[in-house]
């Protein structure tokens, strides 16, 4: 098992294997997620087309949605399975189809119920089971309710716990705004590493440059990158190097790019349409010469009939010729 010291977050609709394989051509040493998978979907689905992944994308945590004890046991089985590293119970997302599946942040709502929960899953199998939850709920967002929470789960064998340091409001705000409204508040994370020294605490949340990065990183046990390193992926080049004092696996943007030829060979030769690999992309050149134009030809050409490697190195000439134009000047 990789160290939690850097990882990136479960990220519906972003974090598929196709970006997770992406983001290993950046770093070799952050521990990813994989988009929050639902308990029906593994059981009453195929359940191949959710947990497979390439080697590569190794070391990799299963997030799972759920509340019933006998389903996330069963399904933690199976992400053991399938060589998950860690599975990780979500108790943070306030969205309202997952309020309706009696999941996610609503569940701190009921701390019994997830220490069963994570009782179940500890019992089905042998990887780390963590637990990813907000500050508080609603009204129930004292440090007091946030304390019982943990030692509640705490109780039932978790040990790592990572917390987005806001707390959802499950009326009255979008997913969206539940990540920006609701102020952030380290603080309160502090608080917990101070009274539960014994637990591992990851911080997540308003976490977007390495200032504030390495900040939290003198504090806590580990920090969770999210959408910043989907926006802006070039962040997670830096990782091994500043948090794991190891060498960049590459040292250009343009062989990120051609890291990914292939694989998208491969996934092409698999009926893999190439929208769908380089969507994850269009973030690589943030704020650089050409980003626009990078951006602009993925999205016009990625996602005709044929579209192949060319695509790509077609988009890569306009950063290249920007950079090489501000250069000359």
């Amino acid at each position: 098992m990789q160290s939690r010291r850097f990882s990136v977050a479960p990220m519906m609709d972003w974090s598929d294997r196709h970006c997770r394989y992406f983001w290993r051509r950046l770093t070799k040493h952050s521990l990813l997620y994989t988009e929050m998978v639902t308990t029906g979907a593994l059981l009453h689905a195929n359940a191949d087309h959710f947990l497979a992944f390439h080697p590569e994308e190794q070391d990799l945590a299963l997030q799972l949605g759920g509340s019933e004890p006998a389903d996330l046991a069963r399904c933690a089985e199976m992400a053991q399975e399938y060589g998950y590293r860690e599975v990780n119970l979500n108790c943070g997302c306030p969205s309202p189809r997952v309020q309706r599946g009696a999941f996610g942040a609503c569940l701190m709502a009921e701390a019994d119920l997830v220490a069963r929960c994570v009782s179940a899953m500890r019992n089905a199998c042998d990887v780390p089971v963590t637990v990813k939850h907000r500050i508080g709920i609603d009204e129930q967002d004292s440090p007091e309710f946030l304390l019982d929470f943990v030692n509640t789960v705490a109780d039932a064998g978790c040990d790592v716990f990572i917390v987005h340091a806001r707390k959802a409001w499950l009326k009255g705000l979008s997913p969206k705004q539940n990540r920006e409204i609701p102020p952030l508040m380290p603080e309160r994370v502090r608080w917990l590493k101070q009274k539960r020294p014994d637990l591992q605490f990851i911080i997540n949340g308003g976490i977007c440059d390495w200032n504030s990065a390495g900040d939290y990183l003198s504090e806590f046990d580990g920090i969770m990158l999210g959408r910043a390193a989907y926006q802006d992926p070039w962040l997670l080049q830096q990782v091994d190097q500043r948090v794991f004092d190891k060498t960049p696996p590459l040292e250009t943007r343009i062989e990120a790019v051609m890291a990914m030829r292939d694989y998208i060979e491969e996934a092409l030769g698999n009926g893999v349409r190439l929208h769908h690999i380089t969507r994850h992309m269009l973030g690589l050149f943030n704020q650089q010469p050409g980003a626009k134009a990078w951006r602009r030809h993925l999205s016009l050409h990625a996602n005709r009939d044929g579209a192949d490697f060319s695509v790509l190195e077609d988009a890569a000439r306009w950063p290249i010729e920007a950079a090489a134009a501000k250069n000359a000047a």
